[in-house]
């Protein structure tokens, strides 16, 4: 076992040789650390202006509509343009963005639509960061790296995303509002930097077809990678279990772990935090470990595996009464989320064409971003009835969507 081990884990660590790799980790670091920052600098801020939380609503609002609704003209000019490109005009549009909002919070002269303004101009060109950031991968790094580089960039993400609100907290606690909006723009600021000095290998040439020099519009793009996703059974797959998992974060890890944490374990917000704490761990290790394990397993295995393995531990925390029994629970769904997201990510990026490979992953979010209101609403409802009505139907849901996955031979044999 320890030489099984030992043989890992340079596997593991291989895309770090790489230069561009490294820039590509840490800009993505940065610009999900900021990502994190910004969420608890615009709540605050708003809050110590309104003392209202039925505006700090409309202003997250104004973040959320727009990346959703962008994200996939994003995805599309990103199988156009240059996913390196989108990601650097992005990240310093967004440092410009957050160093007005923290220069003018500074001077006294915030209002509530300014900050409205800069959220949703804020989420327009966060849409166009997200999918690039995913499609750009496979022109850094070789095919055989994509598992261990996925798997770095995952832990580095969900270390970020934990990171991010909680450094926010603090800035803001030792400083005031402001001051977090310049620190956010200093790390997308040096985001933009390290992506920039990316060095990335030539897309593939793409025949041409016909005699026309316009193309076909951004409308008929857009449409022609939906079509593409929806057309393949095996990528309806994936993109339908993430769909699942995002359904999962948004209502049962929120309102569902609020449930559990208040009403069943009578723990209060540090029992709350626990559950939060364990549950990205497990992602972190999982991760880690897929990377760590490589190869080419069958992924529409492992994607049944997860529905049904989140299914299970749905079914658990419905049941559990213990504390210790729901800490274990939830850090074996997050090491299998992390674990199946290496290889699920890694089989889009190996198997999709690079001039329809954004299109996809904007896709897959714009359904991800559709999924979490949903999900909210939905628990929120089932949380009144009582945390087993919650957790029980999200289990039946999840069982569902694996026994589904395995009634396909394409999506079984999928490596």
């Amino acid at each position: 076992m320890a030489t099984t081990l030992a043989a890992d884990r340079p596997r593991l660590w291989a895309p770090v040789r790489h230069r561009s790799f490294r820039l590509l980790w840490t800009g993505q670091a940065l610009s999900l650390l900021g990502d994190g920052f910004s969420v608890v600098a615009f709540s605050w801020i708003t809050l110590s202006l309104t003392g209202s939380t039925l505006t700090l609503g409309y202003v997250l609002a104004f973040q959320a509509v727009p990346r959703a609704l962008l994200t996939l003209v994003g995805g599309t000019l990103g199988d156009t343009w240059s996913t390196r490109t989108l990601m650097v005009v992005s990240s310093w549009i967004r440092a410009a963005l957050m160093a007005a909002v923290g220069v003018v919070g500074l001077t006294g002269d915030l209002t509530v639509w300014m900050l409205c303004a800069a959220a949703a101009g804020f989420g327009a060109v966060d849409a166009f960061f997200q999918p690039a950031r995913v499609s750009i991968l496979p022109s850094v790094v070789e095919e055989d790296l994509l598992a261990p580089a996925n798997a770095l960039l995952g832990a580095g993400a969900r270390t970020a995303a934990v990171l991010g609100p909680a450094v926010g907290g603090v800035v803001i606690a030792l400083s005031q509002a402001p001051v977090a909006f310049l620190v956010d723009a200093a790390c997308f600021a040096l985001c933009g930097l390290c992506v920039s000095r990316i060095r990335t290998r030539p897309r593939p040439e793409k025949p041409e077809s016909g005699t026309s020099k316009t193309g076909p519009s951004l409308g008929a793009r857009i449409r022609e990678g939906v079509a593409y996703t929806l057309r393949d059974p095996r990528l309806r797959t994936i993109v339908a279990l993430d769909t699942a998992v995002n359904f999962c974060y948004a209502g049962p890890f929120t309102v569902g772990f609020a449930t559990l944490a208040d009403q069943v374990l009578r723990g209060g917000s540090a029992t709350l935090g626990i559950l939060n704490g364990s549950l990205a761990g497990g992602a972190v290790l999982g991760t880690l470990v897929g990377g760590a394990v490589g190869g080419r397993p069958r992924v529409g295995l492992l994607v049944a595996a997860l529905a049904g393995w989140l299914g299970a531990g749905m079914a658990v925390l419905g049941l559990a009464q213990s504390t210790p029994v729901v800490v274990v629970t939830v850090l074996a769904m997050g090491f299998a989320i992390g674990y199946q997201g290496v290889f699920g990510l890694s089989w889009i990026q190996r198997n999709i064409p690079q001039d329809v490979l954004t299109r996809v992953v904007s896709v897959d979010m714009v359904l991800g971003y559709a999924a979490a209101p949903l999900s909210l609403i939905l628990c929120g409802a089932l949380a009144r009835t009582g945390h087993l009505a919650l957790f029980g139907v999200v289990a039946a849901v999840l069982a569902a969507t694996g026994l589904a996955v395995l009634g396909s031979r394409a999506v079984r044999e999928m490596r």
